[in-house]
């Protein structure tokens, strides 16, 4: 794919970026390197490589649920600005 002039300023357009004429000239041959890179990538040879998500093998740990005593709701209350049937009370955010 080749970046030219154009699409720079299409994609500046797009993201309300006001670009100077050097900064079109500088990203357009930035962006052309970027994609001779990857076309580099494209030539090596993956068939025999699994995908993979990360580079070392991870796993979830879990652990079983236990009931715990929690604090004690009044005591965790006693500051709140306003509270209502046991929880606090604050202004409605949604109509």
């Amino acid at each position: 794919m080749k970046i030219n002039k154009e699409m720079i300023e299409h994609v500046a357009n797009l993201a309300r970026l006001n670009l100077t004429e050097g900064e079109k000239e500088k990203l357009t041959k930035e962006m052309e390197n970027i994609l001779s890179y990857v076309d580099k990538l494209n030539e090596l040879d993956t068939s025999n490589v699994n995908p993979t998500a990360h580079v070392m093998p991870i796993k979830n740990v879990f652990r079983e649920d236990q009931v715990q005593k929690s604090f004690d709701r009044d005591k965790i209350l006693m500051n709140a600005p306003s509270k209502e049937e046991g929880c606090f009370k604050v202004p409605k955010v949604v109509e």
